[in-house]
């Protein structure tokens, strides 16, 4: 690969460690926008979620919160569901369509919650919709390392205080994420030709994610729902800008 390929991906490694490290969660969200354009969607798919575990195993580290099981049990347990049938999916998604339909939510539900500041918290469901949006959620991170968007979104629909979400978000990231990996290990995706990209987007991320997470402890609960509203919308509009040139 040419050395401007190489500089692309570690700069996208390096803003999505920081957005990760400061949010909690999106950094295959953050890294698409700038790899979309340079690497093919699958080795994008094996870099998203080995930097995204580096970064989470980084944040459990950095920004240490206790862990409540029974909240974040239907989440994983969903999550660990949902891994194995994204993987299935992997070689025969249209992906485009996928991040197509996917930005097009997140650019319209995100804004709303955004500026419509008396919307109702959502209740409903209990554990099995907190399983369901897990499910999700594995699906997704199988499918590109986006393991954190669905679970941000129903944490903040839920109206969960900032270390609330973050812990469950964080958690769940995690969990997905080392399960992602050690799949994708087992199912022989991840060849000797990829190892060289790995090696810098691990080495990118590292220092960018550590600032991250000290930005987190000096941003207040409002700031925080901002943060994570207009990282979902950013995010949506990155999915869609990326897919709509192949659709078209």
């Amino acid at each position: 690969m040419p050395v401007s390929t190489y500089l692309v991906v570690a700069l996208g490694a390096g803003v999505a460690g920081f957005v990760q490290g400061l949010s909690g969660f999106a950094f295959g969200l953050v890294a698409l926008s700038f790899w979309a354009w340079v690497i093919d969607p699958k080795l994008a798919a094996i870099l998203s979620v080995a930097g995204g575990l580096a970064g989470q195993i980084v944040a459990a580290v950095s920004v240490r919160r206790g862990v409540d099981l029974k909240s974040l049990a239907p989440f994983v347990l969903g999550g660990l569901a949902g891994i194995p049938l994204g993987v299935l999916l992997l070689p025969s998604l249209d992906a485009d369509r996928f991040k197509a339909l996917l930005g097009l939510l997140l650019m319209v539900w995100c804004p709303v919650m955004l500026f419509a500041r008396d919307l109702p918290r959502v209740t409903a469901g209990g554990r099995i919709a907190d399983a369901a949006v897990g499910l999700a959620g594995g699906v997704m991170g199988a499918l590109g390392g986006f393991t954190g968007v669905l679970p941000t979104l129903w944490c903040t629909l839920r109206r969960y205080e900032r270390d609330v979400q973050r812990t469950i978000v964080q958690n769940f990231n995690l969990a997905m994420l080392a399960v992602t990996m050690i799949t994708y290990l087992a199912s022989g995706i991840i060849t000797p030709p990829v190892l060289p990209m790995l090696a810098v987007v691990l080495l990118a991320m590292l220092i960018p994610t550590l600032l991250g997470t000290r930005a987190y402890g000096g941003i207040s609960e409002v700031a925080f729902r901002r943060l994570v509203l207009s990282l979902l919308t950013l995010s949506g509009l990155t999915l869609l800008a990326s897919a709509l040139p192949r659709l078209l």
